[in-house]
């Protein structure tokens, strides 16, 4: 049986689709950038591009708080 090897980007993409997660906010840059390949490729996750850091923590926190679903 062979063992499929990941990335931790492409460990930390599979884990947000396995755990439900359909919408992501953030933006690209710096140490996250290697993620951004893996979460592009996924046909589950929905990226939406904020401005700013602290953006993407707020946008998460109304999208949670009006869906229900974590953001």
């Amino acid at each position: 049986m062979a063992t499929e090897t990941l990335t931790g980007a492409q460990a930390l993409i599979r884990s947000l689709e396995l755990l439900g997660v359909d919408t992501v906010f953030g933006l690209p840059g710096g140490a996250i950038l290697p993620t951004y390949d893996p979460l592009m490729d996924s046909k589950k996750l929905r990226h939406i591009l904020v401005r700013h850091e602290q953006g993407a923590g707020h946008a998460a926190e109304g999208y949670a708080a009006a869906s229900g679903r974590v953001g």
